[in-house]
């Protein structure tokens, strides 16, 4: 499904952006995205409890970013601002959608994604995990949104099950052989992985861009009884370990997710290590990052573990838990060793980034702007005026981020919103509502928060979509 050839850009090759200008070789691209990994549970972010040695070591050799978000709290909108470039108040998709029987709301017809925009620059590329955005024949599966070899969940619904009867490749049903009838004999996770690993290997001499959107540390909190799972089992002051045909079960929701966070971070350690091995770990950027904050289901406790760290709220809060998130850089010689970037970023900056990258022009307008000078720790990096985000559950949210301002409006379907300020420099734990001693302040953050979206058709503060 390759639909291009490495292209020339104004005389010269398309990966002269970011390092080895002079030969004109292309930089390699690995987006890893975590689903519901909290700010706090790295050790490189301070976690305790714990176990993430590799993540760990792939910060002291890279980049550890402290003011870097997602797109929003949830899973689906999050990942469409990822994809275009568009913060939640123009993305298409802004909140959780469900299709019966399989997949949710799809992107616009003719969006243009980070996919396209690495298709064009001549990259092989692939998506591994859960996607969330479409169903299948909707025109917004994998394979249609710029990805030329797609494996794993279209339904991030489907997704919640670690041992699937079938996973997609491409847009086929691939039945798991073990896991018929809830069989659960296969994780899913391994799958991915491993298929993830055969795609880097089959293109490890041409340029690709490889998206691997795990689901882990996501609910249900089911893994495989092994070694990792050991490592934590009994611990916690939880119910008394019992072996459960092959995989762990949530009677031990805190061994669990110490365990699923740390099978995370072997499959990293795992990818950098083949990239060393292959001899293009100094000609591949890979960055680490999760899809919005740690979640409170399936049993996972994220105060026992403070896996938010020392921000407020977690999964579905505009608060800074819900969407600061942990963010790793890391490619050798190019992005400096054991660096801290306190730059303000969020998910849409990723699609200028990667322009920036591969020396094009892009073809869309978006809302991001590129942070190739922040990765290769340059100060002369562009600022946003502000981020904005949006939230269509429980009411809906609104949040703006202004420098060091941040003001958040609630309730907005009841027609009587609430609405906070903080100095998030001062207050990052976002503790002391300053509304009232800013008055002035907190009116211009309003009218932004007013200003920065347009009308949608499916997501409208509490009014029911058609």
């Amino acid at each position: 499904m390759k639909t291009a050839k490495l292209v020339l850009i104004s005389g010269w090759t398309v990966a002269a952006g970011l390092a080895q200008a002079e030969t004109g070789t292309p930089v390699n691209v690995i987006y890893i995205l975590a689903d519901d990994l909290g700010y706090g549970d790295l050790g490189c972010y301070g976690q305790q409890l714990i176990q993430t040695p590799h993540l760990d070591r792939m910060a002291s050799e890279g980049m550890r970013f402290t003011q870097h978000y997602a797109g929003t709290s949830v899973s689906a909108p999050s990942r469409a601002a990822l994809m275009t470039g568009l913060h939640t108040g123009h993305t298409h998709i802004r909140g959780n959608y469900e299709i019966s029987p399989e997949g949710q709301a799809p992107l616009k017809e003719g969006s243009f994604t980070i996919g396209h925009l690495m298709q064009k620059a001549g990259y092989t590329t692939g998506l591994f995990g859960k996607w969330g955005l479409g169903y299948p024949g909707s025109g917004s599966e994998p394979n249609d949104m710029g990805f030329d070899e797609f494996y794993g969940y279209v339904c991030q619904r489907q997704a919640h099950d670690a041992y699937p009867e079938f996973l997609r490749r491409n847009t086929t049903k691939e039945f798991i052989r073990g896991n018929e009838n809830k069989g659960r004999q296969v994780y899913s996770q391994h799958l991915l992985q491993r298929e993830a690993l055969h795609f880097i290997r089959n293109n490890a001499r041409n340029p690709f861009f490889a998206m691997l959107t795990f689901t882990v540390p996501h609910a249900e909190l089911n893994l495989p009884h092994d070694s990792i799972y050991r490592l934590y089992a009994g611990r916690f002051d939880e119910k008394p370990f019992e072996y459960r045909g092959g995989y762990a079960a949530s009677e031990q929701p805190k061994a669990s997710y110490a365990a699923m966070v740390t099978q995370l971070d072997a499959y990293v350690g795992e990818m950098l290590a083949e990239l060393k091995k292959l001899g293009i770990a100094e000609n591949t950027l890979v960055i680490f990052t999760s899809d919005n904050g740690s979640h409170r289901e399936g049993g996972h406790q994220p105060e026992f573990f403070k896996s938010s760290g020392p921000l407020r709220g977690v999964k579905r809060a505009l608060y800074e838990g819900g969407m600061r998130v942990p963010t790793l850089a890391w490619m050798p010689g190019t992005v400096p060793s054991g660096s801290t970037s306190d730059h303000i970023s969020a998910f849409w900056d990723m699609m200028p980034t990667l322009a920036d990258l591969t020396g094009q022009k892009l073809p869309v307008a978006t809302d991001g702007i590129s942070m190739l000078p922040a990765l290769k720790g340059s100060k002369k990096q562009k600022q946003h005026a502000y981020l904005y985000w949006e939230f269509h559950e429980d009411g809906g949210r609104q949040a703006v981020r202004a420098g060091d301002w941040k003001a958040v409006r609630e309730r907005i379907a009841s027609g009587n919103p609430t609405f906070e300020l903080y100095n998030l420099k001062d207050d990052p734990g976002e503790t002391t509502n300053l509304t009232g001693k800013y008055p002035g302040r907190a009116k211009k953050l309003q009218k932004m928060m007013d200003s920065a979206r347009t009308g949608s058709e499916l997501f409208n503060f509490g009014k029911k979509p058609e």
